[in-house]
């Protein structure tokens, strides 16, 4: 992880947001939290990089509102969905927005931190594009 890089937390549960946030910030990460797909397009950097940890679902915009808003930007910041529930439908929306990591709540940590160091080496000019994901 460069120092640029910082991983934004986007779940509209605030124990959730507040238990990710810790297991993040206690492995080292510069975390972010939004409670609202709106709040964090809202505070977006045009320079922002890192990656997303989306619950999968929240009242407001979608994920897939996420994605267009990060394209409008040119931005490509990473997805790692987290969710509450394993209904077909919401596998099929995190494979239609490429979401490079699905996760159950609740969330393995350990899991969760590999899924978050892989695609932030990924993500990087140098890092290693054929790292086989989780």
């Amino acid at each position: 992880m460069t120092n640029t890089d910082c991983v934004f937390v986007v779940d509209d549960d605030p124990s959730a947001r507040r238990g990710l946030v810790r297991l993040l910030r206690t492995a080292g990460h510069d975390v972010r939290a939004f409670a609202s797909v709106d709040e964090f397009i809202d505070a977006l950097d045009a320079e922002a990089c890192g990656c997303v940890v989306l619950d999968a679902r929240m009242p407001g915009l979608s994920g897939e509102d996420l994605q267009a808003a990060l394209e409008a930007r040119d931005l490509t910041l990473p997805i790692i969905v987290v969710t509450g529930d394993d209904k077909p439908e919401t596998m099929q929306m995190a494979r239609e927005m490429k979401a490079a990591g699905f996760f159950r709540k609740p969330v393995d940590g350990t899991a969760l931190l590999d899924a978050i160091a892989w695609v932030l080496r990924s993500n990087t000019p140098s890092g290693d594009q054929n790292a086989p994901q989780r």
